[in-house]
């Protein structure tokens, strides 16, 4: 039997980062990324992508190698992942994934077939959209995130086009990669989520902002825009990188930007752990009571009594 791959997800800014390099110290493993946002070469302070010094040697797969103009998704994801495990698998490596992008997870655990829930202001985004831009445009934009779904459809059937964008906005899948039945997992998997008082996560999380901003957000967005001044573009849908378009267009102060890159990176972690309690399997670690160093322990351990 392959060896069990060990999968460290949890909300943003609980600690992933440290642990999974501690782990691949111990394990000899190189680490897959399965973060949505993280992939791209532009996006590094505002995803908090490790440094080399937080990777202390280890090599990182899919992290920042992706451009900002080329669309990425679960899908491609999980066919590019289950091409490098193997690879590293071939050099006598363990392999360790971490992330916190809960659809990236759940397609190479479990493989893409049921549509996940997507936020209903999304929707109701598009039916603006839709009275603002048009059904043609919108179809347009459908066409270059779905085309198989989009030449499915002529471009006055609206409520499908926005059903299209729906899904792909809220999941960054298109909506026909949905209609193939995923293939059984090549792999084995032990799915860990690392959690901590939701208040001290929020209290992190908002700290993590203030030291994007102290470590230089603002010209990175300044000069990802100016790069890649289509503001359609799906990888600008990214915390962190939305809020602060409209402050660089006046549309309101950077105080407000700041605020509302703190609230949606709350929200955004409170639904990330209500999507990981779906895993009955899942090994859950405390990090108030765990160090990176402890974590890592327990996760090698759990391992470990798996393969044997």
């Amino acid at each position: 039997m392959k060896p069990i791959i060990p999968v460290i997800a949890g909300p943003t800014a609980v600690g992933k980062t440290a642990v999974s390099v501690e782990l691949a110290g111990r394990m000899d493993a190189e680490i897959v990324s399965a973060d949505s946002r993280q992939i791209y070469a532009p996006f590094r302070i505002g995803t908090a992508r490790a440094t080399p010094e937080d990777m202390q040697g280890v090599r990182h797969h899919l992290v920042g190698e992706w451009p900002l103009d080329s669309p990425y998704s679960a899908g491609r994801f999980s066919g590019q992942a289950k091409e490098i495990i193997p690879s590293i698998q071939t050099r006598n490596k363990q392999v360790i994934v971490v992330g916190g992008s809960t659809l990236y997870v759940h397609a190479l655990i479990h493989g893409l077939s049921e549509i996940p829930p997507v936020d209903p202001q999304i929707r109701e985004n598009l039916n603006q959209e839709l009275i603002t831009r048009g059904a043609q445009d919108l179809h347009a934009e459908l066409v270059e995130a779905d085309p198989a779904f989009a030449t499915t459809l002529d471009p006055t059937k609206s409520q499908r086009i926005v059903r299209g964008l729906e899904v792909y906005r809220g999941t960054g899948t298109p909506l026909s990669h949905f209609h193939t039945p995923p293939p059984l997992p090549d792999q084995r998997y032990q799915l860990v989520v690392l959690h901590v008082d939701r208040e001290l996560l929020y209290a992190r999380i908002d700290q993590r902002v203030e030291e994007m901003l102290a470590e230089g957000l603002l010209d990175e967005v300044k000069q990802a825009l100016a790069d890649f001044p289509d503001r359609s573009l799906n990888a600008w849908r990214t915390i962190g990188y939305q809020e602060l378009i409209p402050f660089f267009e006046g549309v309101y102060d950077l105080e407000e930007a700041v605020r509302l890159i703190k609230r949606n990176s709350r929200r955004y972690a409170k639904r990330q752990l209500t999507w990981y309690q779906r895993y009955k399997d899942a090994l859950w670690l405390d990090m108030q009571k765990e160090s990176s160093v402890s974590a890592a322990e327990r996760i090698q351990d759990e391992v470990a009594r798996q393969n044997h």
